[in-house]
């Protein structure tokens, strides 16, 4: 395969499926090369016999040879040893996150501490349509627990807090997640009609995962690959991926899957960013412009009129200063935002002053 300019430049095998040990190949690949992480690895569910529904029909658990371990011990092992690799791997200001049940999540836990990540958030993802419990011995288990974690207490790592504000309707976003396990279409199949893969996730959880914790261009890495749910959505929302797989069928149905995702389009890519990292424009500048002239009247929400001088100031009445100053004073108030507080007269109209703020802004974009 020949390597893309980015594979060269990175020294990774981007957009790749790697066949092996998730844990011999991280250890081959360069350190403190990866964004991020998204694990989710075999669950240790130690289940004795066979599950039957009410009707006596089987249910299709997850019996599967690579979920089996002979004991909590050999289990906690590997786990220690793909955590040391995953961190290994990341970036200083990288992260990870994991997935597992009741069954793992806190042996995880206690292991991501112990390897020196950060432990940020943990996410309950509530599933719409849980699997019901047939014993009736037990609690639906309708339920997985998310761990967000950085590489270091002293890491930066990505958060998308606009973004996903804007993808819950203008409220900020919890740590309880609402959303379906994968089912109907999305659901991949094999020759005989059954599961392709008995923990496959919904792309709607990663969505949200890579939405809130990455940006384009972006290295992700999955070291229990599966059927490519998460190199599908890398894929879709412009990010890079890497996947580990041991399984041959899993990965036959990944590539096939992955040969048909399309990547959205540089616009659709784009998410909302904080205010705090867009580019500082002084009110001055609008006036240097001619935006707005010396001697241009702004006008408050309460109908009180101030002058635009020359300097980048206002005067209203006693009150000169900075937009913010002149609010502030205006409403007796500490502080005030100016730019969502003055608007001006255009065309019989009346508009805010941060629309020519935006306007210039949207030029040191382009």
């Amino acid at each position: 395969m020949t390597k893309t300019i980015a594979q060269e430049a990175t020294g990774l095998p981007l957009n790749s499926i790697l066949d092996g040990d998730c844990i011999e190949v991280m250890n081959g690949l360069p350190a403190g090369s990866v964004d991020l992480i998204f694990a989710d690895p075999p669950y240790n569910l130690q289940l004795k016999g066979d599950l039957h529904r009410p009707d006596n029909s089987k249910v299709d658990a997850v019996d599967d040879h690579w979920d089996q371990f002979a004991s909590f011990k050999v289990y906690d092992k590997f786990t220690r040893d793909w955590l040391k690799a995953a961190h290994r791997l990341l970036k200083p200001n990288g992260a990870i996150w994991v997935i597992g049940s009741y069954h793992n999540v806190f042996r995880m836990g206690a292991e991501l501490q112990n390897q020196g990540f950060w432990i940020l958030n943990d996410v309950v993802w509530r599933k719409s349509n849980p699997m019901p419990n047939f014993r009736g011995k037990r609690f639906t288990n309708a339920h997985e627990t998310l761990i967000w974690a950085s590489k270091s207490e002293e890491a930066r790592p990505t958060f998308n807090y606009e973004a996903l504000k804007e993808l819950n309707e203008g409220v900020q976003m919890r740590s309880d997640w609402v959303l379906p396990i994968c089912n109907g279409g999305e659901r991949l199949k094999d020759e005989n009609g059954d599961k392709a893969h008995p923990t496959q996730k919904p792309e709607a959880l990663l969505h949200r995962v890579l939405i809130s914790t990455t940006n384009p261009g972006d290295v992700v890495l999955d070291p229990f690959f599966g059927t490519g749910t998460t190199g599908a959505v890398a894929k879709m929302l412009g990010r890079e991926f890497i996947g580990i797989e041991r399984e041959e069928a899993y990965r036959k149905h990944a590539e096939s899957r992955l040969s048909r995702v399309r990547k959205f389009d540089r616009e659709a890519l784009v998410t909302t960013t904080p205010k705090r990292s867009q580019p500082r424009v002084p009110f001055g500048q609008l006036v240097e412009r001619g935006m707005l002239r010396p001697g241009e009247t702004l006008i408050s929400p309460r109908g009180a009129v101030a002058k635009v001088r020359a300097d980048g100031t206002l005067i209203s009445g006693e009150a000169r200063g900075s937009i913010h100053q002149v609010g502030a004073a205006l409403e007796s108030a500490p502080s005030c935002n100016g730019w969502t507080y003055w608007q001006f007269k255009r065309d019989g109209k009346t508009v805010s002053i941060d629309v020519l703020r935006q306007q210039i802004r949207s030029e040191i974009h382009d």
